[in-house]
């Protein structure tokens, strides 16, 4: 059963579900931060999922950055999938912006995380209602891996 690493409950808001992968939102206003968890379980490489699930994963992480860089009109589109700090596998997706605070180097670190507040995340929420697809399922925020 799949189950959600504590340090990812911790530090993101849950958005919803793809047909694999559950949508977080990182907890950090700086950037639009979004991260694609593989509802596998056990799963800490790329190499570890499937071949229909690796596929799977590329497809959505793949539209989500391009209706996050036309949403929120970014400069750049960071993906990357790391793990040194939380091994289960997990998709970066985050947007950014010549001007945020990191820029131009990577996010990691850089500055102290800025929580959302309630006003942000709903507003995030209602922009991702308009271009995300029907493939796509929202979760209320409090919903349990």
């Amino acid at each position: 059963m799949f189950s959600l690493d504590s340090r990812l409950q911790h530090d993101t808001l849950v958005i919803g579900d793809f047909p694999l992968s559950r949508l977080l939102l990182s907890n950090d206003a700086n950037y639009p931060w979004f991260i694609l968890v593989p509802r596998r379980e056990g799963i800490s490489e790329l190499f570890q999922l499937s071949d229909t699930d690796q596929f799977q994963l590329w497809q959505e992480t793949t539209f989500l950055a391009q209706v996050l860089k036309d949403s929120f009109a970014a400069d750049k589109m960071n993906v990357a999938t790391l793990g040194n700090v939380v091994s289960q596998l997990h998709m970066h997706v985050i947007v950014r912006h010549k001007d945020d605070v990191a820029w131009p180097a990577p996010v990691w670190g850089k500055v102290a995380a800025q929580p959302y507040t309630d006003e942000q995340v709903m507003a995030i929420r209602q922009r991702l209602q308009q271009v995300l697809t029907a493939d796509f399922v929202f979760l209320e925020a409090d919903h349990d891996a």
